[in-house]
């Protein structure tokens, strides 16, 4: 990690707009120092249907940050959704310019640039090189290979390619709020290190990020990042469903969902009576049945699911996958998803148990989990935002170059 650089996130989901400034401390750990989140509904189905709230939203929450810590934030950076990139795999042998010095961080570097050379498509832009493994001239694996005795490496990367008319718009978006981009970042390659744990991280895993719009997935075949993409379905689904079916405002579906969220019909205990207040007829009240209730919401689940199951299967990449983890406040807080999951999956399906998940409130997860990846990059010179005091102890660095090395916004 970079000691001492200030790392600003920004998620934009489909419900809110969230961002967290952390600053990386002499212990190599990512100290929080502030947190900000506003409503937002400029995007739907995962795409922008509004760009001046989003602009909006993102100046606001930037403006309470500033104004509370008396700072001056001049870029950020930012979640991208799966549907927008494109992972391409690629690896280089590199010969070591002095192998009995050992493999040199100008050595590694020139290896980086070297593997994001691919050819790019027209309406795709790099955005980010992961690199994933370094392999030495007698076939070891490290992680870190400077300083390694090796006449040659060979590095496995990841390049990361984003539609470039999303990015376009999305850079334009920032401008108009007074932010540049200093990155951007599949959401859930962001939360991998956070929702994950030691041996999940190993393994082939698909992450689902259930959010309130979006369910986003992302397949790790152990430390390689091989798929991402994004489902315009999530947790309001399921309320907005609720709400036209039993014919309520959408307050009392959401808390009716909260209430009585359960996945599946099958692990109902008793079959209560529920009043429902808000009916849109001229009754003022009308009763049910709790079953008709976990009918609604088992069946966006299934669908949710299914679609999940459609993607991965048409991908050729179900069959690699051995575990699912499913995160997110679109279905975390209904019970027995994890079961609904593995029934349509036929995959080990489990919530979300990393260690460092309880350590941020659920509305910042994905906006944390992006400063710590930020903060975590390899072999990079500085991965601080542009942030300035106001205050005369100008403590903080005041970074010029917009662009980032090994980001390509």
């Amino acid at each position: 990690m970079a000691i001492g650089d200030i790392i600003v996130g920004i998620d934009i989901g489909t419900s809110k707009v969230s961002a967290v400034v952390g600053e990386v401390n002499s212990f190599n750990q990512v100290e929080i120092i502030s947190t900000a989140d506003c409503k937002c509904f400029g995007i739907k189905k995962g795409k922008i249907i509004n760009e001046e709230e989003i602009s909006l939203s993102i100046n606001s929450i930037i403006t309470d940050i500033e104004k509370s810590e008396n700072l001056k934030i001049n870029s950020a950076y930012v979640t991208i959704p799966g549907k927008y990139v494109t992972i391409v795999q690629n690896s280089i042998l590199k010969e070591v310019k002095d192998k009995y010095a050992g493999i040199s961080t100008r050595d590694v570097n020139s290896a980086i640039m070297q593997v994001r050379d691919i050819d790019i498509p027209e309406d795709k832009v790099l955005i980010d090189i992961v690199t994933d493994r370094f392999a030495l001239d007698n076939g070891k694996i490290v992680e870190d290979p400077v300083g390694k005795l090796s006449a040659n490496f060979t590095l496995k990367a990841q390049v990361m390619l984003a539609d470039k008319e999303y990015v376009r718009i999305l850079t334009s978006i920032f401008k108009k709020a007074g932010i540049e981009i200093d990155g951007m970042v599949p959401n859930t390659l962001a939360e991998r290190n956070l929702i994950l744990d030691k041996n999940e991280l190993n393994d082939n895993i698909m992450l689902l990020d259930i959010g309130a719009g979006n369910t986003d997935i992302g397949v790790f075949e152990g430390s390689s990042f091989v798929y991402t993409n994004t489902i315009p379905l999530g947790g309001d689904n399921i309320t907005n469903d609720i709400a036209m079916v039993l014919n309520i405002s959408d307050e009392e579906a959401d808390k009716l969902k909260r209430q009585y969220g359960l996945a599946l019909r099958s692990f109902i205990d008793n079959d209560n009576d529920i009043v429902l207040s808000t009916v849109k007829n001229d009754e003022k009240t009308q009763t049910i049945k709790s079953s008709e209730l976990i009918e609604i919401i088992e069946a966006r689940i299934e669908e949710i699911f299914a679609l999940v199951n459609k993607d991965i299967t048409n991908q050729g990449i179900k069959s690699k996958i051995n575990n699912v983890v499913l995160t997110g406040q679109g279905i975390t807080n209904i019970n027995k998803s994890d079961i609904a999951g593995k029934i349509i999956l036929n995959i080990p399906v489990k919530i979300a148990t990393g260690r460092l998940i309880s350590t941020i409130k659920p509305s910042f997860r994905s906006s944390y989990s992006l400063v710590r990846y930020i903060a975590a990059r390899p072999f990079a010179k500085t991965v601080s935002s542009s942030i300035d005091t106001k205050s005369d102890e100008n403590f903080f660095k005041n970074i010029l170059e917009r662009i980032k090395e090994f980001f390509y916004t």
